[in-house]
């Protein structure tokens, strides 16, 4: 009985808002000057990535992806993997030597 009447609210509430009049295709929240912008790194596979998934994997973290490069190759490499279960896995890795950060 509680789903039926969250189903009828549900249907009804997005029945007030289509014949509103209001338009759904702006944003309703104007971003605030002080916003900044994520900056989005390309995935890399580095030399070091198979090492820090089996390190990923080891600490229970599990991806699709694999771990990626965000730093530039060289001897001290820095790599993230996100797991499924939504956390971060970070390693750095000195001359191919492999730590979770």
């Amino acid at each position: 009985m509680k789903r039926a009447w969250i189903a009828a609210a549900v249907l009804l509430g997005g029945c007030a808002v289509a014949g509103s009049g209001v338009d759904l295709s702006e944003p309703a929240v104007t971003p605030s000057p002080d916003v900044v912008e994520i900056q989005r790194v390309p995935f890399r596979v580095g030399v070091s990535s198979t090492t820090v998934e089996q390190l990923a994997r080891a600490q229970a973290c599990a991806s699709e992806q694999g771990a990626g490069l965000i730093t530039e190759p060289g001897p001290i490499e820095v790599y993230r993997m996100q797991c499924q279960d939504g956390k971060v896995f970070m390693a750095r890795c000195e001359l191919r030597q492999c730590r979770k950060m």
